[in-house]
Parts: structure tokens; sequence; C-alpha cells
């Protein structure tokens, strides 16, 4: 490098204040525009112009203090450092911002400021000569000569020790060779690792032999730094990176960010901390034990982590990613408990019944004990709201010693929720299923899907389609997620979904999972569900026990049948919460009323008496406290009452079903089986001719059922002695109802019972009380079986109806029905109307029996 010669700097110069940093002569430097007033010179004296190396600025060193202000000018730094403006990077929107790249040329000393607004203006006097000639200095001086070339070697001794093969230490061994001594002080002084008043101090020696002896410490302080670092390497305590192999030089950047020397700049420690987590990620990588192909773009993405300045946007990007990477349990997993039979002990002591699921996870664990390779199972549980099937997942992690993640899904509708997002996006992050991964810590947790029935479409993409892969044993092996963007095996883990309802849920998502229905409690599992989980869960949340409240069998079967009709249990637990509260105002206030007696003693007992209701030092005070004499309060029907008003539901079909029109259908629902009244009425009408009306908030199937109903009763109307001159709807208008107008109803369940309400309506008879029926029916009078007969018959139980016609087909599915039900059941299997007919009405219909069996015959 060679300096100008012969060059004089302008009297007046601009000055640019840099904060906490120092441009020596002959040094280039960076310089980020953030004053007022370094701003308006900028606009003012460089942009515009063609030509930027011929404007020569004065650079100010300025220390930033917390009790002056950034722009005070008043006490400038009495020597800078001429400097040529060699590129202006920036841009005006959304604000000015700018950075100068500056290099410096000579000292000078600040005469007088001539202006501070808009931008500060001071005539200089220059300090330095700039001339090429090495012997610009003395040279009989001897004292300056051995500084001079002691300088030299010591700087020379510095560039042997960093790796040569690196274009920018190269070129810092030319340009030494080359220089001028009495250029020496300031370049090294800006290149070596040393402080702002360090490089202040160089800035201020004016004198050659003051500067020579000033910036020898810090080049001396350099080298026997870099020598500890080669040592410790040696020993084996220090590992420093470098381009190549560890036998290389050091690398001069690296090796100067490992320096730890006192009084540093915060932006350079920084950069050691940088170095060391740089350092750390490697060993977590290699200790990930990572897929071949995670591991390469592990690698890859460190390497562009390396050499990207801190400071860019894309470095917390990479830094994050490569995180997550040595996050996720690669190959980490937990020993499944195969034990079998304490197994089935755990699960009966979580849930009562169940006994599909239990026999099923079972047979899961029968054969991890033959095959340790066993893919995880893609298990579906289907079911009316609380019956259990989340509490179910975790029971089913507790048995197998499984770390448990639940994800809701209810409302979703973005596929990255579950792919996630490409990691080139801003505020880009993995999938749900990736998070999950990372939370728990394993590879084969049990990850429930909770409400897989409730996902939706939109603009995003359809996360439904999303999970094909995820809940697919053949692919998810290698699954693969926008953000990591290489594979991860999700075959070890045990995917379990909820769904309320299986019709929402696309064909292709559900031929995927193993669907198991969980139907609704009977009266006697929600009172065993109530005595041994939902009681004692309620006592403890409400600080109360078995010696304060005690709730009898007796007592919880009324509130299972007049307080709640529900297929699972919530409703159920409110009530009882709802009881453990009163109770707790009742020892509340017991507790009370004792401390108030006891400060309502004797007035010479007064103060001992409040001294003890305040400290329980009477150990037979605090029993009597704790405990008051009517405890425990048991509940009875009384009690009850009180607590949770009258009775919510009370039989009523007989009531309902004592005029002609009305008989019980059976539905199912989301939420479980119910009853359903179905009504008819007709309005004689001489005008036009008559018409069906259906209201209800019925569905196209539930109305084609009522149509089709309505024909096979006009077209059998003289077999069943209902009108023998003409057809039904002549001068008559027929209106069939369904209660509940405000719930939506639809499918083909109802075409018996509407068959069975039109029959009833024109014959003046009325349907027996204690029957209720379902199944589909065809125009020729067939009845075809229907589903969720189970939900269906508990429903009837619940409801106190204790007669079911079913489709003959349908006597298959009784085996899921408990055997205390089916013995207090009694069950009709029709194959056509006229069973159905004939077993809804007490006398039945001869003539169309009659009829029925000739065509049989025939």
């Amino acid at each position: 490098m060679k300096m100008a010669s012969s060059i004089t700097i302008p009297r007046r110069l601009p000055l640019l204040l840099v904060t906490d940093n120092v441009l020596l002569p002959g040094s280039s430097m960076r310089i980020p525009v953030r004053s007022i007033r370094n701003m308006n010179m900028i606009k003012s004296r460089l942009l515009g112009r063609n030509t930027l190396s011929s404007t020569v600025i004065g650079v100010i060193p300025k220390q930033q203090k917390a009790e002056l202000d950034d722009e005070e000018v008043t006490s400038l730094h009495p020597i800078g450092t001429a400097a040529v403006v060699v590129q202006i990077t920036g841009t005006n929107w959304p604000r000015p911002a700018y950075t100068l790249l500056v290099t410096g040329l000579c000292r000078f000393k600040v005469d007088k400021l001539l202006q501070e607004s808009p931008y500060p203006v001071a005539t200089v006097t220059q300090l330095d000569k700039l001339v090429a000639d090495d012997k610009v200095y003395d040279t009989s001086d001897e004292e300056l000569n051995s500084l001079a070339e002691n300088f030299r070697e010591q700087a020379a001794k510095l560039v042997e020790m960093l790796d040569v093969s690196i274009p920018v230490v190269a070129k810092l061994k030319r340009m030494l060779e080359s220089l001028p001594s009495q250029h020496l002080p300031d370049v090294c002084a800006a290149i070596v690792k040393s402080s702002y008043n360090e490089k202040l101090q160089v800035l201020d020696a004016i004198d050659l032999t003051e500067r020579f002896n000033k910036a020898l410490p810090l080049l001396m302080r350099q080298i026997e730094g870099l020598k500890l670092l080669q040592k410790a390497r040696k020993d084996g305590k220090v590992e420093i990176i470098t381009r190549r192999e560890s036998n290389r030089p050091i690398n001069m950047r690296q090796a100067f960010r490992k320096l730890n020397t006192p009084n540093l700049q915060d932006e350079d420690d920084g950069e050691i901390e940088d170095l060391d987590e740089i350092v750390d990620m490697e060993q977590k990588i290699k200790a990930s034990k990572m897929s071949e192909e995670a591991h390469k773009a592990a690698m890859k993405e460190l390497k562009r982590l390396k050499k990207m300045p801190q400071h860019m946007p894309e470095h917390a990007m990479i830094r994050n990613y490569l995180e997550l990477m040595v996050e996720l349990p690669w190959s980490k997993g937990t020993k499944d408990a195969l034990d079998i039979v304490q197994a089935r002990k755990d699960m009966d002591v979580d849930h009562y019944g169940l006994d599909k699921l239990k026999k099923r996870v079972l047979e899961y664990l029968a054969v991890r004990q033959l095959k340790n390779t066993l893919k995880g199972p893609i298990l579906c549980f289907v079911g009316a709201p609380g019956v259990g099937k989340t509490s179910l997942g975790k029971s089913i992690a507790n048995t197998l010693g499984r770390e448990f993640h639940r994800i809701a899904l209810g409302g979703v509708c973005d596929q990255s929720d579950i792919r996630g997002h490409r990691k080139t996006y801003i505020g880009s992050m993995p999938g749900r299923i990736i998070q999950g991964l990372k939370t728990v810590g394993v590879n084969n947790p049990v990850f429930l899907f909770d409400e897989i029935d409730k996902l939706s479409r939109g603009v995003h993409g359809d996360p439904a389609a999303a999970l094909l892969e995820v809940l697919d044993p053949e692919q998810n092996h290698s699954f693969v997620d926008h953000y990591l963007n290489v594979p991860f095996d999700l075959s070890q883990v045990l995917f379990i979904a909820t769904a309320n309802n299986m019709a929402t849920i696309p064909a292709a998502l559900l031929d995927r999972m193993e669907v198991i229905q969980i139907p609704g409690y009977t009266v006697e599992e929600k009172i065993h569900i109530a005595l041994r989980h939902l009681i004692p869960k309620q006592l403890e949340e409400h600080g109360l026990s078995e010696e304060k409240l005690q709730i009898p069998e007796d007592t919880v079967k009324i509130i299972v049948t007049n307080y709640t009709r529900e297929a699972g249990v919530r409703k159920l637990e409110r009530r009882l919460a709802a009881i453990c509260r009163a109770v707790a105002v009742r020892v509340a206030e017991g507790i009370s009323k004792s401390r108030h007696e006891k400060l309502e003693a004797s007035e010479g007992d007064k103060k001992e008496i409040l001294n003890d209701s305040l400290t329980d030092i009477d150990s037979h005070t605090a029993s009597t406290l704790a405990h008051p004499p009517e405890m425990p309060i048991v509940i009875d029907d009384a009690a009850l009452e009180d607590i949770l008003g009258p009775a919510m539901y009370e039989p009523e079909s007989k009531e309902r079903l004592q005029q002609p029109g009305v008989a019980v259908g059976l539905a199912w629902t989301a939420m479980g089986g119910e009853i359903m009244f179905v009504e008819a009425s007709r309005v004689e009408n001489t005008e036009r001719e008559g018409k069906l009306t259906l209201t209800g908030q019925l569905g196209d199937v539930m109305k084609e059922s009522a149509n089709l109903a309505l024909n096979w009763v006009r077209a059998h109307s003289k077999q069943l002695s209902l009108n023998l001159t003409g057809d039904l709807l002549n001068n008559t208008d027929i209106h069939i109802h369904f209660p509940a107008g405000a719930v939506g109803k639809d499918g083909p369940s109802a075409g018996v019972t509407i068959t069975t309400v039109l029959v009833s309506l024109f014959s003046g008879r009325c349907v027996r009380s204690d029957t209720a029926m379902t199944g589909e029916i065809t125009l020729r009078g067939l009845v075809l079986p229907v589903g969720g007969i189970k939900d269906k018959v508990l429903a009837a139980h619940r409801a106190g109806i204790n007669r079911i016609i079913l489709p003959k087909r349908n006597e298959k599915d009784l085996h899921e029905i408990p055997d205390n039900i089916r013995k207090d059941m009694c069950f009709i299997f029709a194959t056509k109307l006229a069973d159905v007919l004939n077993s809804a009405f007490e006398d039945g219909f001869p003539a169309l029996s009659a009829q029925v069996l000739t065509e049989s015959k025939l």
C-alpha cells in the first residue's frame, strides 16, 4: 500500500462525529450514520456528487455518555483524522439510513469551530505529512530507528502466526512489507484488538516516537494472546475452528475473536460469544445422532452461519433452524412398559367399562412383546362429548410409560399448522407435530389429535390433506416438515385421534385410521364412575372430605336419571360440583359461627378466648372449628332438590302418547343417542288438493323418508282400514312435526316412526306408550338396518322406555349392549312395516298381516 505524496488537506473541513470508535490514518472503517447532524452533512456535502474520492471530511471520535446529549458538539476532541469517503450505502425508505466507508489520511487539529448547525464545520491544521518517502522522520535518531525496526519485526511475527492462505492475511503481509515505517503504528493499532481509549491514545500521539511506544504494547499483547491460544490448542483445552485441517496456522479473524482482553468493546465480546455458540452448535449436531440426510443439511447451514455476519437477519434464522435440529429427538425414545397384567389393572383403575378399547391396547402390548419393531397404531376414538376420549389417550400413555402430547385441531384451517412454513419466510416456524416432538423430547410419544372431525379448509390449504402423510403407516417414516425440509421418522409415534362425528372426516383420512366407537354410558356405569372418580375428584377440588360430605349411591342415581340426560358424564360432574359448592358454604358458615360464639363469650374470659381463636393453640377448639357437630353432611332427596332445584327430566312418553298421531323414534346425534317424539295432525281443506307439510329443521333425507312413508300408507290404506272411499289426501292437509326445531335433523332411520305416526293419525288409534322404534323403510314396505343401535337403546333406557322395535338385520348389534340393560328391555325385530305396525299398536292390523303372508307365499 503506497500513500499519496504531497497531499495537503483543506483548511475548512465538515466534521463527522463517530461515537465510541476511532479512525486512524491508513485504516478503513464503516461508519453508520445515526445522528441528525451527520445525516445533514451527508445530504449536503456527499449525496449528488459524481466522485466521492475528492471529498475530504474530518472524523472526530466522541465517547457516548449517558449524561450528555448525543447532539452536543461544543466539547469536541481536539485531534481528528482527515478521511476520504470511498463509498456510501443506504436507503431513503422508510426512513433515511446510510453507512459510510472511509479511509483515514492524516491527523489534524481543530483550531476553531465555525458552525454547529445544520452540521459542524471547523478550521483545522494538518499534523501529519502525506508523502511516500520512508525517510520522513529524522534518521539520525537512533532510538526512533530502533523502535521502527523492532516494530516491523513484531508486525512480521504477528502475520507469520496467522493463516497466510486466507486472502486478507496475504494482503496484510504484502502491505506491511511495503508500508513506510511512520505509518506502521497507525495501521497495526487499527488491526489488532484494542479498546477505545487505547486507540485514542495512539491518535493523540503526534510525535512518532510516542506513537511507536503507544502502539507497540498493543502489538505485543496480540502476539502473546495468539501464543496462548496455540498452546491451549495443543493441550486440547481450546478448539479453534479453521477453514482447513487443525494443523494449519490460526485464522486471523477467529484468533482475534478468541482473545479475551480487558476493556474491549461490547460488540467484540458479542463476536466471541458468537464463535463459542458455533463451536457448541457443531458439537450438538454431532451428538444429536440425527439421520445422514439431516446431518448433511445441518452442517451445510452451519457453514453458512460461520461466513455470515451476526447483524444480518438471516443469521438469526439459520441459528434458530439449527437449534431446532439439535433439539429434536432423532434417536431418543422411551422404553415401553410391556407388563400386560399391570397394564390391565392400570386401565381398570383409570376408566370404568370400555372393554373394547382396553382390549385393543392390550393387543398392541402383546404384539410389542413379540416384535419390538412394531409400528405405532393409528386409532380414532369416536363418541359423544364427555365419554372420556381425551382422558383415555392420557391413560394409554401412562400405561405404556410414554410421553403424552395433545394437539387441538378444532378450527384449524391452515395446512402450515401440520406441515410448517418454509423457513425462507419471516417468522416461519415448524408445524405442530415437529413442535410437539421437540416439547416431549422423545421420538415415540403418544400424540392425541383432538377434535379431528372439526378441521376446516381455508385459503391456505387443507389441513386434513396434510394429515394423510402423518397418519399413513407406509409414509410417516419419512415425514417432511416444510421448515425442516428433511425427513423425520414418525413410525414409532402412537397417534390417537378423537371425533364426535365420522361424517365430517374426509374418506381418505378416515381410511387411514382404525375407528373405535365409544358409546355413551349406561345409568349403572355413570353411577360407578361418579362413586369411583367424580365424587373424590370434586371433594379434593373443593377442599372437602368424606368426613364432611357424603353422597349416597341412591342420591347419585337420582342425579343421573332426573338431572342429567347425556351420553357422557360432564353434566353429571357439574351437578356434583354444585353440591360440593353448596356444602362448602355450609362448612364455612359453621366455622365462622363457631368463631363468633367464641368471641361473644363472657367479658372476663374474652381476651383469652380471642387469643385462642386466633392462634388455634387449643387442640379441642381447632377440632371443633374444622369439624362442626353436624358433620358429615349427607345429601338426601330433600337436600338434592334444595341445591339443584326441581327435577329437570321426568318421564313424559305416557302423557304425550295418549292421543293419536304421536310416536317415539330413536335418533343418533354427535351428543349420543336421543329419543324423538314425532307428531302429526291433519286439517280439512275443501278448496284444493291436500298437501304434506314438514317442520323441525329437517334434512333432505328425512323429508324423502316422510314422503315415502305417506305414499306407502296411501297405497295400503284399504288393508289398514283407513279410507275405504278414496285417497287419504283428498281435501286433507297433513302436517308432520319433529320437536326441538332449533336442532337440525337428518337421516333415514325415522322412516318406520313416520309411518307409524301417519297410521295412528288416520286410524285414530294411539301408539303404545312403552314403545320406541327406529329403521329405514322402502317403497315396498321393507325395514332396512340403521346405525347407532347401542346409543339409541341407551337413550330409550334413560327415558324409561323398555320396548324397542328394531330392524331384523340389526339383531347382531345387541351384543354391544350390557347384559343388565338387555334384561330390562324387550326387543322386537321387524323385516316389514306390517311387523312394525302390529307391534306398535295394541291389537295390530290383521288384514295387513294376511296380505303380507299372501305376498310371502307368492
